[in-house]
């Protein structure tokens, strides 16, 4: 028999990693993933115990600093992790927190009710992926300091270093992240901000500062605190919008020590945003307290309208869909033992939240609607206007399915790939019939399909969907598509990898983008956060010299190349400012635009949903102020303007 050794299975092959080494061999299992979401994931564990010390009502204040080496401070004036001596670990308090796994007060030991986090191993996981962190403790008028290095290695032991008064107390932690361990160790303000706003929304009366030491003109930072919590949530979020009722409904209960609050207002606009969260969580796969939210808000507005003769006994009953049209809504639900499923643990499992949260809702909204009949009646007929267009919408869907590729192709519009593998597909949407014809040309049409539009399509930021399945250029698009829209979406149908908006690189072509991109973040918006959309880069420049031809995407790229070139060579290059797509030719268009070796895409992504909303609300709506608001204070950014 062959004894090989590399074929052995015995006690030695059996690898047993001890205390953080663990973290560090797979760091994805405990923060996801090595790359920016990672990195900043370090400083929500960081966070999330200050937090858990503001929800236990012992912390009012934390600050946050990126400081000058992008190392990064957690400052809160809660009680200060215990310093004594741990029983178990023999080793300080501070100590057993920060270098062993699930080590914390979230596992039923009476140090917190309500927690957020990685559920006890989040400062050691911190730990293990840094470069080095210092801890300070302040409590009983003393300061606490113990340092740790490479992945978690106590170097200074705690000790005292010093007196502060009584009423000092808190826990202060500094780190800096492993460079080793992750993509990249650079901290992006706007990332950091908009979590902290958002934090400081779901725990009302709780300061969160954010500083940047970095950025020497402005060392004071932003602070962050609503006293009315979620409502002021709420009206961030609609700032831009029109109101359909003046109130924000403020809605809360709690039952067997779980705290339910809801937090809502409906405007004008045909889209609906809700945002849940658990223990300040973003559940944004929904659950049983989204579910019975839902359920609540549906039978409460048919009851009303029935009782009320706004719906008439031979009327079908509003939907789900209806009630929520233009409704901004945060659901907000701290648990002692929330249970999180998916893939992603961004749903919220446990059974009794679902009854609780209908009971909550309910009450607080039936009362709300009798107390408030103005507001009642607006609310309602705003759902049946809903109503309406949904049965149109569901008539020009049946239009819309039977209209098929075959018919589109036939029209001379799609002029798809040969290949039925969406792997490899993709769909180039292009402006105009002139470039559309140079595209057709220059593609591989083996995986490469192209769409040419015939002007603008229809900004769906001013249109229900049924108006949106009226437009011509729309339908095309969601029959070529494949995944449906609306109710019937369904994006494993989707029949390309990518799509690829093409517009020329001017005022119009931008203006086609952001219209089809509206479209995509309305009507399609799984499309857009699974990562399939992309904008073409078409060159702003050709470089001729000799033989040689030399395309860049701006001013900048064509400052580098020329300085690239010799003299001689430099002063006899016939620099030409690129037109639109439709006068490259078909060769030209393939080897800048379309080539998969040498094409640049930039690949469309929503990071923060509130802020595109924001921007798609502003840019493209029905209110001209924000617009002309935004106009005014970006007009002195404008470089190259195209009249």
């Amino acid at each position: 028999m062959d004894n090989n050794k590399e074929n052995a299975y015995d006690s030695s092959s059996i690898q047993v990693l001890e205390g953080l080494e663990a973290v560090r061999k797979r760091p994805g299992m405990y923060i996801g993933t090595t790359d920016v979401k990672g990195l900043h994931h370090l400083v929500w564990e960081i966070v999330d115990n200050s937090i858990d010390e503001a929800l236990a009502g012992f912390c009012k204040n934390i600050e946050v600093v990126i400081n000058k080496d992008n190392s990064i401070t957690v400052k809160d004036d809660g009680r200060g992790i215990p310093t004594d001596i741990h029983p178990k670990t023999k080793i300080s308090t501070v100590e057993t927190v920060y270098t062993v796994l699930h080590a914390g007060g979230k596992f039923g030991g009476g140090g917190y009710k309500v927690s957020g986090g990685l559920h006890g191993v989040g400062a050691s996981v911190v730990n293990a992926l840094s470069k080095w962190v210092e801890v300070k403790v302040y409590k009983n008028e003393k300061i606490y300091y113990v340092r740790f290095e490479n992945g978690g290695h106590t170097v200074e032991p705690l000790h005292v270093i010093g007196d502060c008064s009584a009423e000092r107390t808190g826990t202060t932690v500094t780190f800096k992240p492993d460079p080793e361990i992750f993509d990249t160790d650079i901290y992006d303000y706007n990332t950091l901000m908009v979590r902290i706003r958002e934090l400081a929304f779901l725990n009302k009366g709780l300061s969160i500062t954010l500083r940047d030491d970095r950025d020497l003109e402005d060392t004071t930072g932003e602070t962050f605190l609503y006293e009315g919590g979620i409502s002021e949530y709420v009206k961030f979020i609609n700032k831009e919008k029109t109101p359909v009722h003046e109130e924000i409904i403020h809605l809360e209960g709690e039952e067997d020590g779980v705290y339910f609050e809801v937090a809502m207002q409906y405007n004008t606009s045909y889209n609906d945003n809700i945002y849940s969260f658990v223990n300040n969580i973003n559940t944004h796969d929904g659950g049983t307290h989204e579910e019975g939210v839902r359920r609540a808000l549906t039978r409460v507005i048919n009851s009303y309208a029935r009782k009320n003769n706004f719906l008439k006994e031979k009327d079908e009953p509003l939907t789900g869909d209806d009630v929520k049209e233009g409704l901004t809504m945060i659901i907000s639900c701290k648990h002692p033992n929330p249970q999180f499923e998916g893939q992603t643990k961004g749903r919220l499992g446990n059974s009794e939240v679902r009854k609780l949260a209908d009971n909550v809702f309910s009450q607080g909204f039936e009362r709300f609607l009798l107390e408030n009949p103005d507001s009642a009646r607006a609310i309602i007929n705003k759902s049946l206007l809903a109503c309406r267009a949904r049965n149109a919408a569901k008539k020009a869907r049946e239009i819309t399915r039977k209209s098929d590729l075959a018919t589109t192709n036939f029209f001379g519009k799609l002029s798809d790939c040969k290949s039925k593998d969406p792997k490899v597909s993709e769909i180039f949407i292009v402006e105009g019939d002139s470039a559309g014809g140079s595209a057709k040309k220059g593609r591989d049409s083996m995986t490469q399909a192209i769409l040419p539009l015939r002007g603008k399509i229809l900004n769906v930021e001013k249109a229900r969907l049924d108006r949106a399945l009226s437009n011509e250029e729309i339908r095309t698009i969601i029959t070529a598509f494949g995944t449906g829209i609306g109710e019937e979406f369904d994006l494993s149908k989707l029949r390309y990898d990518k799509i690829i908006i093409m517009t020329d690189a001017d005022v119009d072509g931008s203006h086609i983008r952001v219209l089809l991109l509206t479209l995509f973040y309305r009507f399609f918006k799984p499309i857009v956060e699974a990562g399939h959309v992309y904008a073409a880069q078409p060159p702003l420049f050709r470089i001729m010299h000799g033989k040689t031809r030399k395309y860049v995407l701006n001013e900048e790229e064509l400052d580098d190349y020329l300085k690239s070139l010799p003299e001689n060579v430099r002063s006899r290059a016939e620099i030409a400012r690129m037109k639109g797509l439709g006068e490259m030719d078909a060769e030209e268009l393939n080897e800048t635009t379309m080539d998969i070796e040498k094409r640049v895409l930039r690949k469309i992504t929503v990071n923060d949903c509130v802020s595109a909303d924001a921007i798609f609300e502003k840019l493209m709506g029905d209110e001209v102020e924000p617009r002309r608001r935004f106009i005014e204070e970006n007009a002195g950014y404008v470089q190259n303007l195209d009249i």
